[in-house]
């Protein structure tokens, strides 16, 4: 099992922060599906004020570029993606139409 921890900020603007929620309380089943299929084993997101975190844990044989390439072939997952820009927003250091970014792990209690 692999674990990854990425990053994203929701537009500052509560009304889009709470509808953005209310999509993830009910995510499209072909977007689980895509998850799923992708090799990612679980997901969870947190937030604070608008800002978003994401824990990945996924098979051992999962890749982020597999995972983009099967997300480009994918129209249900496009349109999502193009939904979810409504209410995202990129950190300030992330490349040009980069959404969540990889955290770097700094502490870990047990190796």
């Amino acid at each position: 099992m692999k674990r990854y921890c990425l990053a994203l900020d929701l537009k500052d603007d509560a009304e889009l922060i709470a509808e953005y929620e209310e999509y993830h309380r009910s995510v499209w089943p072909e977007i689980k599906k895509s998850i799923t299929d992708s090799g990612i084993t679980d997901m969870e997101i947190h937030r604070f004020d608008n800002h978003l975190f994401m824990i990945m844990e996924t098979s051992d044989d999962f890749s982020f570029d597999r995972k983009a390439a099967m997300d480009s072939d994918n129209a249900k997952v496009q349109e999502w993606e193009t939904l979810m820009w409504k209410f995202q927003q990129p950190l300030k250091n992330a490349k040009p139409g980069e959404k969540w970014v990889m955290m770097d792990r700094i502490f870990k209690l047990i190796e």
